[in-house]
């Protein structure tokens, strides 16, 4: 969609660059390495800090801004307009009580996952995950599988041309290797991760597609490591996320 320059919002497009900055390894922001993080000057990122403190999206302490959880109105309103949680949460519930493990549904946006829709058993990771998260595509199983799903220049591109952050020292960082993976993935139909994202995890992921084979979104299953060889995995769990599988491809007709 084209759009004259006449017809946008310069100060929305600002806020939102603003907001966007915001990430776990960035929760308390100054006013300089907002500004450094969006290129903007210093009394721009000023100006839309404020604004958003105002509005009760930030708190300020006189140095330092941190978001607020108002801002997850933002996220709340359009997953509430999705319809893809509301259909896929009670087949997630399903799996997860009758394995006893923790599963989720993401989707791609540009380089990341977010969750959509999340059924957890136990906590295998640090980090607690809920719809709205977000995590690095290049190491997830479900970022895997999206990315897979893609033309391969796309995916390519998505990736980028220099060795992405090792997480741990199982992460796959060359592009190239990366590549190799998706093109065994887009073989084999499902992703594997062991212990890329985070030491003790492993998940298993399939994508989820419409009656005309278009890949919407992605659901996997996280799993602590418990000595089994990987290959393990796809034997004893991939059944089960198959059947989620085809149950929404009848859905998602």
């Amino acid at each position: 969609m084209t759009v004259a320059d006449r017809d946008l919002m310069g100060g929305l497009a600002k806020g939102l660059a603003v907001i966007e900055t915001f990430s776990p390894e960035r929760q308390r922001q100054s006013i300089a390495e907002v500004a450094a993080a969006t290129g903007l000057d210093r009394a721009t990122a000023r100006r839309c800090l404020l604004t958003l403190a105002h509005l009760g999206y930030a708190d300020y302490d006189g140095k330092f801004f941190t978001l607020t959880p108002r801002v997850l109105r933002l996220g709340t309103a359009c997953l509430a307009t999705m319809p893809l949680p509301q259909l896929v949460q009670p087949l997630l519930d399903q799996v997860s009580d009758a394995i006893g493990e923790s599963s989720s549904v993401s989707i791609l946006d540009s380089d990341e996952i977010v969750y959509v829709a999340r059924s957890a058993q136990k906590k295998v990771m640090s980090i607690a995950l809920m719809p709205g998260s977000r995590l690095p595509a290049y190491c997830t199983s479900m970022g895997r599988v999206l990315l897979a799903a893609l033309p391969e220049a796309e995916a390519r591109t998505r990736l980028g041309a220099a060795p992405l952050p090792r997480r741990t020292a199982h992460t796959l960082t060359e592009p190239e290797e990366l590549m190799a993976e998706l093109a065994r993935v887009r073989t084999d139909g499902y992703a594997v991760i062991d212990q890329e994202v985070e030491i003790g995890l492993r998940s298993i992921a399939v994508p989820l597609v419409t009656a005309r084979r278009v890949t919407v979104a992605a659901v996997n299953l996280g799993l602590p490591v418990r000595g089994e060889p990987i290959e393990a995995l796809a034997e004893r769990y991939l059944p089960a996320l198959l059947d989620v599988q085809a149950r929404m491809r009848d859905i998602l007709r």
